[in-house]
């Protein structure tokens, strides 16, 4: 496990920040801009991750863009995915942005942005595994998979469907390497993020088997009612996409844009 730590971007000391949904009371920077906290998930790449001591990723390119559109601060507060939601609903944290899937339930509980991506699930096992090839082949199987996801929702149907056992696990790696280890026999992984994993890391000996299993949208959550941030990631997204700065930040990362 990472340990949990702050980045503050663009330079700025670190400040404390008593997190909270609206506007009027949210603290301001030291430029007087207005200074938001946003949660991420710092173990998934290409999304959000450590590199030379600094947060990269998708998640962190977009957000930082954004707020320099929209003219406000970031500061960026990662942590378990598991409580990133539940940090928001807290307003301990002002939104977040850590390759969340928008769904009916999360919509119950908080705002989100316009969607920003699409990724869909996408079974992942051992590149030597010759016996998973979609999901009707997980009869009886152990599927490791990360708490609090959208993948996680769709573990526990496919193991009452078809009879598969589920482990649950704090991150992506160790999730990961419960099937490189061959303790579990298939994990559930966003397209996009398990693609760049093989991709980069040739040694994972993992392999991608059978068609997307949805095609989940990305967005940034808010707390409920907090029109105000709301409004202002729609803009600053829509701007983004119309200066070509979106593509710049995908392409970055992934080769093509989706």
């Amino acid at each position: 496990m990472k340990k949990l730590m702050f980045a503050v971007v663009s330079g700025l000391l670190a400040l404390t920040v008593s997190a909270c949904g609206t506007g009027t009371d949210q603290a301001a920077s030291t430029s007087g801009a207005k200074k938001y906290v946003f949660g991420t998930d710092a173990t998934y790449p290409p999304f959000e991750f450590e590199k030379d001591g600094k947060y990269v990723g998708i998640d962190i390119d977009l957000i930082n863009a954004i707020a320099k559109e929209e003219g406000f601060e970031v500061e960026i507060k990662p942590m378990d995915f598991k409580g990133i939601i539940p940090a928001v609903q807290a307003k301990q944290l002002d939104g977040a942005i850590a390759g969340i899937s928008i769904n009916d339930k999360r919509k119950e509980i908080l705002d989100f942005s316009e969607p920003y991506y699409q990724a869909g699930l996408s079974l992942v096992v051992r590149e030597d595994n010759t016996t998973i090839n979609g999901e009707a082949d997980l009869a009886g199987k152990t599927i490791a998979i990360k708490k609090g996801t959208t993948g996680a929702t769709f573990a526990d149907e496919l193991g009452q469907k078809y009879g598969a056992t589920v482990k649950y696990f704090d991150d992506s790696p160790s999730m990961f390497q419960e099937v490189q280890n061959g303790n579990a026999d298939v994990t559930i992984e966003d397209y996009p993020v398990i693609s760049y994993k093989i991709t980069v890391d040739p040694a994972s000996k993992l392999k991608i088997v059978g068609d997307r299993l949805n095609g989940d949208h990305y967005g940034i959550a808010v707390l409920k009612g907090n029109k105000e941030l709301q409004d202002k990631l729609n803009s600053g997204l829509k701007k983004l996409k119309e200066n070509g700065k979106y593509d710049e930040i995908i392409n970055t990362y992934l080769s093509t844009k989706k």
